[in-house]
């Protein structure tokens, strides 16, 4: 079992324990060039649709109904698939999942992390 799931902020240094780097945001993160952020994977496929984003906003209030949507949109087929590749990326060795979102505990990278470390 492997409960190697991180969830940092795309602009914080890379660290040792990271193990694969993914990018779990849509979106470039503003201002990151991209060969600092020394990613291993950019996983757009699984991160919220732009309507889900818009509508979440990053509101507290917001996060549970956010969370339900999200999973729904991750059971159809493309981030399905999207999701099962991270599980299999998450079995072997380390993972982080990155966001450019300021309160981790808010974001999308935190229900993944939810999610892969359920399945381990």
């Amino acid at each position: 079992m492997n409960t190697g799931i991180r969830v940092r902020r795309v602009y914080d240094d890379p660290s040792p324990e990271d193990g694969a780097r993914v990018l779990v945001d849509r979106v470039w993160p503003r201002g990151l060039r991209k060969d600092a952020a020394r990613l291993d994977e950019w996983a757009k496929d699984v991160a919220p649709s732009t309507e889900l984003r818009t509508w979440y906003h990053h509101d507290p209030a917001k996060f549970g109904e956010f969370r339900q949507r999200y999973v729904s949109e991750l059971e159809q087929p493309g981030p399905r698939e999207a999701l099962s590749r991270l599980r299999d990326l998450a079995a072997g060795k380390p993972v982080t999942l990155l966001t450019a979102t300021k309160d981790l505990d808010l974001s999308q990278a935190a229900v993944l992390a939810g999610l892969l470390r359920e399945a381990a």
